[in-house]
């Protein structure tokens, strides 16, 4: 596995990630991967703080399973365990996750010992009666050694030897700094020298006390050696739950430092499916700072990168199978989260020269030894990097078409890169082959790191050689050397390529503006509904109140007393007055073009009428289509400036203060937003709300990042508790 960290570039990437672990393991999540996301996913719902550092206690755990006793501080590495479940308990978890934690049960015995100790893994006062009182009488000796030394310091005699007045702590003794000579004056044992030559002494005076001070210490070794049989006594009767806690801490470990280590950076969890869809969307190889995100389908069984020189064709194959290694080990990155990975067995890359002058091994033998490899597995994807190399390219092609088309029945995905065109025009007849090129830019004369699916790429050896410090004469040799036909036949290719990517280009625009005007009809249709329902409400209210009307005055015709028919048919007169019909406009006003009108809070003049509508042109220069209905007049007309920029602003479709982007993409979400802020401007709206949820955090970023940078937007804060929180935004215009 090393190895193939190191080949795919995933070193410093794989170390970052180690680095949060409570206690250092191997990155493999043993078990069902399919559980582990779930449960990855609920945790990472929660904020929860990290686990303190732990030592690894396999060596404890078969110390205890002989009898035997541990040190204090051994046993306080269970106890950090423990008190960590004990803290992950007190969380309202859910489904899958509660059911794991719910099953750590901790014995009573274990809890007690667990209270014996502080934070910093001291015993507390109350444990042991015995083990206080030392812990006192050392306390009291040492303050004893102080006061001794304090009345020598002092001394008026020994004043004139003294570096300082100070009580210094050498080789954890207390002592003083003398000046040499003081021997007449002062006996004692010198300790040590300082870097200017002064001593380090001991008085004989607190010898005395010193030896207490060590039978003291002596005592409390004692008590604490006798409490830690008892305690490795009651771990041995629960070492089952011990190795049982132990376990299920290392596994909880994986999951904390996959969760922080995904919030750094914005990283996604890309679960490995049975599926035989596999593509990148968005991805950036760990390893580059500043990396092109790139987006490639790799589905079929062979995918051939040709391309420019330097134009990222090996560190594309890196990235396809780094994508498919940290998905099948559970391992954040960025991506999009459509990008669809296989579970594929084994992975493995053949990217180095194999020549190996001690074995006796050429560059193409060893690619043969490692291509043998292949014919023995299944369910894997291979990376080769110039799959050519070592031999002749026309015989290589040859007999490379044969072993991947054999490779491609054994169930293996193959990446491979090339610079020779006709391995890459052997396969293109083949349905199970991808072909991907790298791009170049002419006109800049360099590569554009970009890749166009379904064509066959140029090298531009010659363009890269002068890119490179090569003469130009020598380039202008190697083309005529190299002939006409096979540049023209680069040129047909790079043609091909071109009118590739112009029809990839027209198909994503043509798509875009189909989901726009998909995203408008599916608008009209909610206003239409929203309508629907209003109406239905009024007529059925309207049909209520006419109802009653009538029984009233069926009442009054039926009833023989005139007082009360009158008072009947006043009731019923009452009734029908009460009714509010909504009428229509009486009348559209009759307007002509250059009106001064007033649409709603903005004022503007009229350009066109086009029967009931009107298009206007307001005064801070924009135009839009509306109703005459809508339409107010608004003094004379405005002399027209010079010079306008005009913007075509289509009439908002609806009116709504609430705006959700939950579930979004950010470049999705932000043209949303966009248009919202803008028809809430037109309403006249000053204060609105946007949900976009908490969870990774990248909507909320770049919601934040938009607000910040829009002029019509005076203030934004968080949303009150009620109305969202964290995941929500009240934007002041």
């Amino acid at each position: 596995m090393e190895n193939l960290i190191k080949k795919l570039d995933l070193s410093d990437y794989i170390t970052s990630f180690s680095k949060l672990f409570a206690r250092d393991k191997s990155i493999i999540l043993e078990g069902d991967i399919n559980i582990h996301y779930k449960l990855i996913d609920e945790l990472g719902r929660f904020d929860f703080k990290a686990p303190l550092s732990v030592e690894n206690l396999d060596s404890q755990l078969i110390h205890l399973q002989k009898q035997g006793i541990l040190k204090i501080y051994e046993i306080f590495e269970f106890v950090k365990i423990v008190n960590y479940f004990l803290y992950l308990k007190r969380f309202n978890f859910e489904g899958k996750l509660f059911e794991w934690i719910d099953k750590i049960v901790i014995p009573n015995d274990i809890l007690k010992i667990c209270q014996y100790f502080d934070d910093k893994s001291n015993l507390k006062e109350g444990v042991n009666e015995d083990f206080d009182n030392i812990k006192h009488a050392i306390y009291k000796n040492k303050e004893d050694i102080k006061q001794s030394l304090y009345k020598t310091v002092n001394s008026s005699k020994l004043r004139p030897y003294l570096v300082d007045m100070q009580v210094h702590y050498i080789n954890e003794q207390e002592c003083l700094l003398l000046r040499g000579g003081f021997s007449n004056i002062l006996s004692g044992s010198v300790i040590d020298r300082s870097n200017s030559g002064f001593f380090y002494v001991v008085p004989h005076s607190i010898s005395e006390l010193k030896q207490k001070q060590n039978d003291l210490r002596n005592k409390q070794e004692e008590i604490l050696f006798k409490l830690c049989k008892e305690i490795s006594s009651t771990f041995e009767k629960n070492l089952l739950f011990l190795k049982f806690i132990n376990k299920e801490f290392d596994r909880f470990d994986h999951y904390q430092a996959r969760i922080f280590f995904a919030k750094i950076g914005d990283k996604n969890f890309i679960l490995p499916s049975k599926s035989s869809v596999n593509k990148l969307v968005e991805f950036s190889h760990p390893a580059l700072a500043n990396a092109k995100p790139i987006s490639i389908d790799f589905s079929k069984s062979v995918v051939m990168i040709t391309g420019v020189n330097a134009g990222g064709k090996t560190m594309m194959l890196k990235s396809i199978l780094s994508a498919v290694f940290l998905s099948k080990y559970l391992l954040p990155y960025k991506a999009h989260k459509d990008t669809k990975v296989s579970n594929f067995k084994y992975i493995n890359a053949v990217l180095d020269d194999p020549q190996s002058v001690k074995n006796d091994i050429s560059t193409f033998a060893g690619r043969m030894v490692e291509f043998s490899k292949l014919f023995s597995s299944k369910n894997a994807i291979v990376g080769v990097d110039e799959i050519e190399l070592g031999t002749d390219s026309d015989e290589a092609a040859s007999l490379f078409k044969v072993m991947i088309e054999d490779l491609i029945q054994k169930d293996i995905k193959i990446v491979i890169t090339t610079h020779h065109k006709r391995l890459a025009a052997l396969m293109a007849s083949n349905p199970d082959v991808e072909l991907i090129a790298a791009l170049y830019d002419e006109e800049n004369q360099r590569p554009t790191y970009e890749f166009l699916q379904g064509t066959i790429g140029r090298s531009y050896a010659f363009e890269t050689a002068l890119r490179y410090g090569i003469p130009l004469n020598v380039v202008k040799k190697a083309k005529e050397v190299y002939g006409d036909d096979k540049d023209r036949l680069n040129e047909l290719i790079e043609r091909s390529s071109e009118l590739e990517r112009e029809y990839k280009q027209k198909i994503q625009k043509l798509n875009s503006e189909i989901e726009n005007y998909q995203r408008l009809s599916n608008n009209l249709k909610e206003q239409k509904e929203k309508l629907d329902e209003h109406i239905y409400i009024e007529k059925s209210k309207l049909h209520k109140e006419y109802k009653d009307a009538r029984e009233e005055a069926k009442k009054a015709i039926k009833t023989k007393l005139i007082e009360d028919s009158h008072r009947h048919l006043n009731i019923s007169h009452k009734i029908v007055k009460e009714i509010e019909v909504e009428k229509a406009e009486d009348e559209i006003v009759d307007f002509k073009v250059n009106d001064r009108v007033k649409y709603r809070n903005t004022k503007g003049s009229i350009l066109s009428i086009k029967g009931a509508k009107a298009f206007i042109e307001t005064d801070a220069g924009l135009k839009m289509q509306v109703l005459l209905s809508e339409l107010k007049r608004s003094g004379n007309p405005l002399p027209k400036p010079k010079k306008k920029v005009s913007l075509n602003v289509a009439k908002p479709q609806s009116g709504d203060i609430k705006l959700d982007l939950h579930g979004q993409r950010a470049e999705e979400a932000i043209e949303n937003l966009d248009k919202f802020i803008s028809d809430a401007l037109l309403a006249g709206f000053e204060e609105v709300l946007v949900y976009h949820g908490i969870g990774t955090g990248k909507l909320a970023f770049a919601v934040k990042e938009f607000l910040k940078k829009h002029p019509k937007v005076k203030s934004f804060e968080d949303a009150h508790p009620s109305s969202g929180g964290f995941g929500a935004k009240v934007i002041k215009l």
